[in-house]
């Protein structure tokens, strides 16, 4: 049984402050935003660098993806929201220091510019359907005109969007397993990983599949780092930082975050994508499920774990 001293009246659990108020829903709307992230990133990225034929399902079928996850972040969000009806007084200001507003801003942005996207390639994508009317054709014919300015201005977006989704944690100060800086790196180096993956998950083309594979080897690892670099500048922080670090280290959360997040959803899967560029036969489906599975549940330790941890002296 563990002994704790209480010398302030404030610290009641649950009353003031107020713990563990985030649940799934927030889990997953920070991985499906992640995940969108990281496909509109390489969609944009390979759209300016006029690379689209030689990856279809990242620039067409992928981009399907980003805008139902991006639907169904959105509704887990709405779902978990106290105060539903205010939601648009976000939208009436813009506050430069405030990662929310930053978040609200360009999520709207993206979300609008990525379903347009998806217009764009519509005939594409399902070339029996006709829209009948020719506004709309014309209005389609302009936005397949402009896909590269779409594309500019969509890539710094997605940068923004993957990062948002780490600093949104690393702001709330009084959480010292989220106050680190490295947060925002590390979720958009994440979300570019299963970005990543959902691509290799719904690609045909061997090329593609390829390429994304070798790309995500390299996300895997410089994620991997991020994590140590983390982990080591926890080590060297205040007792309160080690006391939160205890949490994934002999904690509750140890066995979810190394098992399910390092091990099979990082180090497992990138030893099969290595493995499979070196010629031997592996199903691409299997690293990928395994990196979105890890992905997710990073996503929902971190959430977890990191309204527990709390400054009490």
């Amino acid at each position: 049984m563990e002994e704790e001293i209480f010398i302030s009246g404030r610290n009641i659990p649950h009353i003031d402050p107020v713990l563990e108020v985030w649940h799934f829903p927030i889990s997953l709307y920070l991985f499906l935003g992640g995940m969108a992230a990281g496909i509109i990133f390489f969609a944009s990225l390979f759209t300016i660098l006029r690379k689209e034929k030689e990856v279809p399902t990242a620039v067409k079928g992928a981009m399907i993806v980003a805008v139902v996850a991006i639907s169904i972040g959105l509704v887990a969000l709405m779902y978990d929201l106290t105060h539903l009806l205010y939601v648009w007084q976000l939208y009436m200001t813009i506050r430069i220091e405030s990662p929310m507003s930053w978040g609200a801003w360009v999520l709207l942005i993206i979300s609008i510019l990525s379903f347009l996207w998806v217009f764009s390639y519509s005939t594409e994508i399902f070339p029996k359907w006709d829209w009948k009317f020719d506004f709309i054709k014309r209005f389609q014919a302009f936005l397949i005109e402009n896909r590269r300015t779409m594309a500019m201005i969509m890539l710094p977006l997605s940068i923004i969007l993957g990062i948002y989704t780490g600093i949104l944690l690393s702001a709330f100060n009084a959480r010292p397993l989220w106050n680190n800086p490295i947060l925002g790196p590390l979720f958009l180096t994440s979300g570019l990983s299963t970005g990543a993956a959902a691509i290799i998950l719904f690609s045909k083309n061997h090329f593609e599949k390829t390429l994304f594979t070798k790309i995500d080897l390299a996300l895997i690892i410089l994620e991997l780092g991020l994590i140590i670099h983390m982990f080591m500048g926890m080590y060297a922080g205040s007792a309160v930082q080690l006391e939160a670090l205890d949490i994934l280290m002999g904690g509750e959360f140890t066995v979810m975050f190394f098992v399910f997040v390092v091990i099979l959803g990082l180090i497992f899967p990138a030893m099969l994508e290595g493995i499979e560029l070196m010629g031997f036969k592996v199903p691409s489906i299997v690293p990928a499920l395994l990196i979105l599975m890890g992905g997710l549940i990073f996503r929902m330790v971190m959430v977890e774990a990191g309204q527990i941890t709390r400054y009490l002296y």
